[in-house]
């Protein structure tokens, strides 16, 4: 594990979350960690209770999983077959009268933040990809076009990065950065730093 350098103490689901690609080929999730990423999802906040973010969630040897796979990138796909489950995240852009639905994409990020939060929570480790073929996802699945696809979340319990080959072996072991707080947090005007 590669857990945060931060500046004051973190929360441990917070402090230890972060997106390895090496996996164990052979865990499984059991029904109740499986159940528990998507309540954990479900509870997230959202805009005026919209509650956009929507899933469709494979385990590894069943269909959807292996349709889910089909849409990843060639360099995603390398790696997140060993994923003990895959996840499309999909942000209702529209409400029932179909009116544009406000913050869709925020409200599915939150959701997803708390799925990969539980995840870390259950010992598991969650990697979200943009690398994957939005339409092709849309057309496997019969996404309606009020809804976007936006990401897709490898699940899992981390395995030895050793498998993989050279390239994203030195991702795995790269340091874990971030921009300082003083680029990221401003008082009084903009790129005043707070700390």
């Amino acid at each position: 594990m590669k857990p945060a350098d931060s500046s004051v103490p973190l929360h441990p689901l917070l402090a230890e979350r972060w997106s390895p690609r090496a996996l164990d080929p052979h865990a499984e999730l059991t029904d109740k960690q499986f159940t528990a990423l998507f309540e954990a999802a479900r509870w997230a906040p959202s805009w005026g209770n919209t509650q956009p973010a929507r899933y469709i969630a494979g385990r590894r040897g069943d269909e959807t999983f292996e349709k889910l796979h089909g849409t990843l990138s060639r360099g995603n796909r390398g790696w997140a077959g060993d994923a003990s489950a895959l996840v499309l995240g999909v942000a209702r852009l529209t409400n029932e009268d179909g009116e544009a639905l406000p913050y869709g994409e925020y409200g599915l990020g939150l959701a997803t933040e708390n799925l990969v939060l539980q995840a870390v929570g259950e010992g598991l480790v969650a990697h979200q990809m943009a690398g994957f073929d939005r339409q092709a996802a849309r057309d496997a699945f019969g996404v309606p076009a009020d809804h976007e696809p936006m990401v897709v979340i490898a699940v899992g319990a981390p395995g030895d990065a050793e498998q993989l080959p050279d390239r994203l072996r030195e991702k795995e072991a790269a340091p874990r950065s971030r921009v300082p707080l003083a680029e990221f947090v401003f008082s009084g005007s903009w790129q005043e730093p707070t700390f």
